[in-house]
């Protein structure tokens, strides 16, 4: 009986933030998955390891969580003005489908890297030591990144004393400022506050009536308090994911959220848009331990915030999410900037799961609409390894 045998596909497997990820450069994949569509998302869940029915995706470069199932491509980029084209997929673990319907700030931190490290950006912008200043064009939301990102001696600098709160090890910093990062979303008008209002009332069923604040920033994220769902805001993640029933309420808010965003038609759409909105809950400073065991006092943060992703308690924070939290924090009356203190911010140092913080956002008021120019955080990256990833031949 013949066999088809597998194929190579460069790749380089890479951490930016606190998540992990598969990277391709557009050219490099093969032919017919280099266009939108079934070939291309077949083969990511190939290469990644789903649909897994255990969970575990260990037949292929996935983590089993949503932190670690995560591909990019990227390619010079046709926008004018910027260095590098960013495509993100969130690949779901049991489910057989790529969600296309937003970015991963945390790997944004490795884009800029790898474009320079890839021949993707001009030599002549590549200092011999000094910052390169990488233009990524985030083409999952049509929104402009730019990644400061350290060369020594012609090449990326990966290794530093940059430390990252649920990141093991430190390494150099990578400075990335969102540029006017309120997202475009289909249904909301293009507008931050899709409802028109800071804090709403969502009505969901099984739970009641909720306060939230729904922003379209970095990505669409529900924000709620944490007391009006029974929470203090320094639970971790087994308080959240190994209650099946808390699960469910979470899925409840994302989904009415989404409907009330405008960003699906019925809640049952919900199901299909894993990766968007997000959900976040919210609350005063406390004490608490991280998961590292790192003591975290009340008196070093300005809030406490965790967010659900693909399901789950995250185990730090997406940097879309932390987007989201800088830009409400900046806006007086959204529940995010209530559970700082209130009045105006320029920067605020939230507490999660696996330590703390900073995200910085100008924000402005004309005519009673809110915009915020720029949301700012450091993050880090380094290339795990590099080579190729191999699939059957078939598999796509």
């Amino acid at each position: 009986m013949a066999h088809i045998p597998q194929i190579k596909i460069p790749a380089t497997y890479m951490r930016g933030g606190t998540s992990k990820g598969v990277f391709f450069r557009l050219q490099d994949l093969p032919a017919a998955a280099q266009q939108p569509g079934a070939a291309r998302d077949a083969l990511l869940l190939r290469v990644i390891g789903s649909p897994d029915p255990y969970g575990k995706q260990i037949d292929g470069m996935g983590g089993a969580t949503s932190s670690t199932s995560k591909t990019v491509i990227l390619s010079a980029s046709k926008q004018p003005g910027h260095d590098v084209d960013y495509l993100f997929g969130q690949v779901a673990i049991d489910k057989a489908f790529v969600d296309w319907s937003g970015n991963c700030g945390n790997l944004s931190a490795a884009v800029g890297s790898f474009a320079v490290s890839a021949g993707l950006v001009d030599a002549g912008r590549v200092p011999h030591d000094g910052v390169a200043v990488v233009r990524i064009w985030q083409a999952n939301i049509g929104k402009t990144i730019i990644a400061h990102v350290p060369i020594s001696n012609g090449a990326v600098q990966e290794t530093g004393d940059f430390e990252l709160d649920g990141v093991t090890f430190p390494a150099a910093e990578v400075k990335l400022e969102f540029i006017d990062p309120a997202a475009e979303e289909e249904g909301a008008g293009g507008a931050m506050f899709p409802t028109g209002r800071l804090v709403d009332e969502l009505d969901v069923p099984g739970i009641g009536v909720l306060k939230v604040t729904m922003i379209n920033a970095g990505i669409p994220t529900i924000f709620v308090d944490a007391a009006a769902i029974g929470y203090t805001g320094t639970e971790l993640q087994d308080a959240i994911n190994l209650d099946p029933q808390a699960l469910a309420r979470f899925e409840a808010i994302r989904a009415h959220g989404a409907l009330r965003m405008g960003l699906i038609g019925h809640v049952d759409e919900a199901a299909k848009r894993q990766h968007t909105p997000k959900v976040a809950f919210v609350a005063a400073p406390a004490a608490y331990i991280a998961s590292s065991g790192k003591p975290v006092a009340a008196g070093d943060v300005d809030l406490l915030v965790r967010a659900m992703s693909m399901g789950k308690l995250h185990h730090a924070m997406m940097g879309t999410a932390a987007v989201a939290i800088g830009t409400a924090a900046a806006i007086p009356g959204t529940l995010v900037n209530l559970a700082a203190g209130g009045g105006p911010r320029q920067a605020v140092r939230f507490g999660h799961p696996s330590g703390t913080l900073r995200v910085g956002a100008e924000a402005s008021e004309a005519g009673g609409a809110w915009r915020v120019t720029k949301a700012v955080m450091s993050r880090s990256a380094r290339v795990l390894m590099e080579g190729w990833v191999r699939v059957p031949g078939d598999a796509f």
